[in-house]
């Protein structure tokens, strides 16, 4: 259980934050930056939630939402081989296989594309977008990570990232009337 009586505690003062089986990083350290931009894409999706109250498209986000603080216990829960006094969070197969599952749902009912898709039509699908591209980012951050050979991150957290910013472009697509309201790029229109 998490409890947070204090939200100020000046550790970070000095340029470093706590990772949650101990130790601390600077507050630049690309495992930090990874499950920041993890945090950064909760955070659009819940900038989408002001648009999807009364859409089915809502109660995945919520999920979403709360698997990605999973996926940030995961990543702040560095891998050392030491026990520790708690079970750590790590995200699962079984949160992946359900946006695979939540993507073919809200892909069955789309327009087949014929040009790539430009971030907008309704406010939720523009929001859409720019959560899949945050999410994007994140993914970016925590498979540079995961090239570092002194860092351990679980293959699972890159293919939920993957997935996530599959499921953001679809349900952009779904939000914007099944693609019917989606902005096409038209290559060269401007030249």
């Amino acid at each position: 259980m998490v409890v947070l009586n204090r939200i100020y505690t000046r550790t970070g003062d000095k340029g470093t934050t706590a990772l949650a089986a101990g130790g601390r990083r600077a507050k630049y350290d690309l495992r930090i930056e990874a499950f920041g931009t993890v945090d950064e894409t909760n955070a659009c999706i819940g900038m989408v939630r002001l648009h999807t109250k009364d859409h089915s498209i809502d109660e995945m986000l919520a999920r979403i939402q709360n698997d990605l603080f999973d996926l940030g216990g995961d990543l702040a829960t560095v891998e050392t081989g030491k026990p520790l006094p708690y079970e750590p969070l790590r995200i699962t197969e079984a949160q992946v296989e359900r946006l695979e599952h939540e993507i073919d749902l809200l892909n069955a009912d789309l327009a087949p594309l014929r040009s790539f898709v430009l971030p907008g039509g309704t406010p939720a699908a523009a929001a859409l977008h720019l959560a899949r591209t945050v999410c994007r980012r994140a993914e970016r951050r925590v498979v540079e990570l995961m090239d570092r050979p002194e860092e351990k991150v679980s293959p699972i957290a890159v293919k939920y990232l993957n997935r996530l910013s599959d499921l953001l472009f679809v349900a952009s697509r779904s939000i914007n009337d099944n693609g019917a309201l989606d902005v096409l790029w038209v290559p060269g229109q401007n030249r």
